[in-house]
């Protein structure tokens, strides 16, 4: 009489037999290059604020970044992207940089025609990568990005408003390639007691940013590692992207909350393994 397996067993060995086919050579390239890129997982993610006020208890922002157009993702990605946000309702959309990899080529007013479909409530507001310059059409790709309905800021602050409380949306230039003040980013908030959300980049300009009266950063760049292992996590990462690399941080004692998006496309290798394209939806509340 053959030995009964018990479902724990049946279980590890399948998660075994399931790691080794995406461990194996031919395997793991084809699910890295061809699965995993266009697998995107919605995060939902809630966020307790200090400072915010009570209108905006239960804001929803929508967060994408790094689309790379260009390099393996094309304008009828974006445009499927654009109809899943949209399905999600945010009360804000927030795009952190890099919308093409190299070069706007000549998808620029195709890609500003998808991004208008998008809509929210407060608004939509983007911030330049480093990309975004690798192009050398830094005001180019403002102009689609504006085009398409997004508010670029640059070093800015705008007030979101609800009734009579509001909350300051600001945006500070690239850490890499641009030039960043966050100081003058903050100067029509720096004398008031309100709720700051940034949009950075580069992550890692959290250090500077904790520094200053901002409640929340949103940042993308790292893409998380792209490549990841199991219980090692990411492998490498770019500069002004390797501290705060992916996920939800909190730094200066709970002052300052820090989430870096894995972004939407790749750049450099198209592959991704463990790590896949990320769209976040926040829920704010007022702690």
């Amino acid at each position: 009489m053959e030995p009964r397996i018990s479902r724990r067993s049946f279980l590890k060995k399948g998660v075994c037999t399931l790691a080794g086919f995406l461990l194996s050579p031919i395997a793991g390239y084809t699910y890295a290059r061809y699965a995993e890129p266009g697998w995107l997982a919605t995060k939902k993610v809630t966020l307790q604020l200090q400072r915010l006020p009570a209108a905006f208890d239960g804001m929803r922002i929508v967060q994408f970044s790094d689309v790379h157009l260009g390099f393996h993702y094309t304008v009828e990605q974006l445009g499927k992207l654009a109809d899943h946000i949209q399905s999600l309702n945010p009360d804000l959309i927030c795009f952190t940089g890099d919308l093409f990899d190299s070069t706007t080529g000549q998808d620029g007013p195709l890609t500003s025609q998808v991004l208008s479909r998008l809509s929210a409530p407060l608004g939509k507001a983007a911030v330049l990568g480093n990309h975004d310059y690798y192009s050398k059409e830094p005001k180019k790709i403002i102009r689609i990005l504006t085009d398409g309905g997004f508010n670029v800021l640059m070093n800015q602050a705008i007030p979101l408003k609800r009734g009579a409380d509001r909350i300051w949306l600001c945006g500070v230039d690239d850490m890499w390639d641009g030039k960043p003040d966050l100081p003058s980013a903050l100067s029509r908030t720096a004398a008031k007691d309100e709720c700051v959300v940034l949009l950075s980049h580069c992550p890692d300009f959290a250090d500077i940013t904790v520094q200053h009266p901002v409640d929340l950063q949103l940042s993308g760049h790292s893409h998380g590692g792209q490549v990841r292992l199991p219980f090692y996590g990411h492998i490498i990462t770019p500069e002004y992207g390797k501290k705060y690399v992916d996920g939800l941080y909190t730094l200066g004692g709970g002052k300052l909350q820090v989430y870096t998006n894995r972004g939407i496309g790749v750049s450099v290798y198209p592959i991704r393994f463990w790590c896949r394209p990320e769209l976040t939806v926040f829920t704010l509340r007022r702690a």
